[in-house]
């Protein structure tokens, strides 16, 4: 545990390195179109409770494990953003399904610490083009969604990104004030 709360308040960030394809405003909303390359991610999922019940548990769970709760008790610095995969119904509220996910650190991508928790599991995510819309403060469900519904009606109807699934990015989980938040559509490759 305290690994996990050193290498948070103390180490330094690794942020996830994506291209700029273009930056936008539409109607007044600034997002990003941007291109992240294919790495591994340690990953951990979540069925039957709702998003705020279960967010915080499961990002802590990735923070411990990069924190050095590991096989190898390696703590390999902190990476971000976390990534929480969510499944929209018709009527935009979250199923009780979710994936949370943390980059593996760049030192640490050809072979990743083994983790302890057997709930985490390290997977191979392709690269992906996403719609990111930035914004701040402390981020639950409601919030997302409304960004979400935000970003939906700026891109339009016809905009070639996947409705059944999007991302909830949390780049600073543990800080209490000036949090950065994002949402991202994935874009329909052609």
């Amino acid at each position: 545990m305290f690994g996990m709360i050193k290498n948070s308040l103390f180490g330094n960030t690794e942020e996830t390195e994506y291209k700029l394809l273009s930056s936008e405003t539409k109607d007044g909303v600034s997002f990003e179109v941007r291109r992240y390359d294919g790495a591994k991610y340690a990953a951990v999922s979540s069925e039957g409770r709702t998003f705020d019940q279960v967010t915080g548990e499961l990002t802590r769970k990735l923070l411990m494990y990069i924190g050095g709760s590991n096989e190898q008790g390696e703590a390999m610095g902190t990476a971000a953003p976390i990534i929480i995969t969510v499944y929209p119904r018709n009527d935009g509220v979250f199923s009780r399904r979710l994936v949370v996910a943390i980059r593996i650190p760049s030192s640490y991508q050809q072979e990743p610490p083994t983790p302890t928790d057997s709930a985490i599991r390290i997977e191979e995510r392709p690269g992906m083009t996403v719609y990111a819309l930035q914004f701040g403060g402390f981020a639950g469900e409601s919030e997302y969604r409304a960004e979400a519904l935000r970003l939906t009606r700026t891109l339009g109807e016809t905009a070639p990104f996947q409705r059944k699934q999007y991302f909830c990015s949390s780049y600073d989980p543990l800080k209490p004030y000036g949090r950065r938040n994002e949402v991202w559509f994935l874009q329909e490759e052609p």
